[in-house]
């Protein structure tokens, strides 16, 4: 038997800024049926409301595509305030010619499987039962210097790339293949082997990976942001060859769109 077998199956994981993605269509008889300077003032009030909603963690993207015309990417502090978010848009004017076709509800996660096994090791190796109070107070200590470390990665800025490409995903609980019923030292080891590839494209994809287990209908969520759109086909792909991605690697609808500035959002409603 392994050393940490008898210590719980679940990665430490720390847990940073609340993400909501909304994906929308356009009504276009409804937004036809106005007069140019009533849809004038409609756009007029939704570029200064989004600009000011960009200062405070948001992003717009015009989607490429039958699955939407506009994705709007929300970060923020917490759920309260992705609440408030959410809940101010439906006072626009604009939001009338819109059509919700998805969304998406997440946090930004960070997994430490490597600092989890050193971790069980360690208190394995001391006779600490698991879930004791020397257990528990050992976890959190690590579980704290980890989050001040961690905290630009936990609560990042959306980046300003010019392509955002995003899409949930799962790991297998298929009869034959379960991710998790593989043991916590052969996930920390495929994971190792996915981010070493993600790890290449550093310079040229910024990526954020979000939880959603209890939160929504998928278990991760993906976003990557960079200036050239092809590198998300080429990422992706050599990702498909890792053990991670092939033999588990279960994935949603893929979104891609162009970064939409506030003051450009008028083009986006051209007649």
């Amino acid at each position: 038997m392994h050393q940490f077998d008898n210590f719980p199956p679940v990665p430490l994981t720390l847990e940073g800024a609340a993400l909501l993605h909304q994906m929308l269509k356009i009504k276009w008889p409804e937004w036809r049926a106005l007069t140019p300077p009533q849809r004038a003032n409609v756009i007029a009030e939704a570029s200064a409301a989004f600009a000011a909603m960009e200062g405070q963690g948001s992003a717009m993207f015009s989607l490429l595509g039958h699955k939407g015309d506009l994705m709007l990417i929300h970060f923020r502090e917490d759920f309260e305030a992705l609440g408030r978010a959410q809940r101010s848009l439906p006072k626009l004017a604009l939001w009338d010619f819109f059509e919700t076709t998805m969304s998406y509800v997440s946090v930004v996660e960070l997994g430490l499987y490597e600092s989890t096994l050193k971790m069980y090791s360690s208190l394995a190796e001391k006779d600490v039962p698991a879930h004791s109070p020397e257990w528990e107070k050992a976890i959190e200590e690590t579980l704290n210097r980890q989050r001040e470390a961690m905290r630009p990665r936990l609560f990042p800025e959306i980046p300003p790339a010019k392509f955002c490409c995003f899409y949930p995903m799962d790991k297998r609980r298929g009869e034959e293949k379960n991710w998790y019923q593989l043991s916590i030292a052969e996930r920390q080891r495929q994971m190792a082997e996915h981010g070493e590839i993600g790890r290449r494209y550093a310079g040229t994809v910024r990526q954020v990976i979000s939880g959603s287990i209890g939160f929504d209908d998928w278990e991760w969520g993906v976003d990557l942001f960079a200036e050239d759109p092809i590198v998300f086909k080429r990422l992706i792909y050599e990702m498909r060859f890792d053990e991670a991605s092939a033999v588990y690697g279960l994935f949603g609808k893929f979104y891609i769109g162009q970064r939409l500035k506030p003051q450009e959002l008028g083009t986006l409603f051209d007649i």
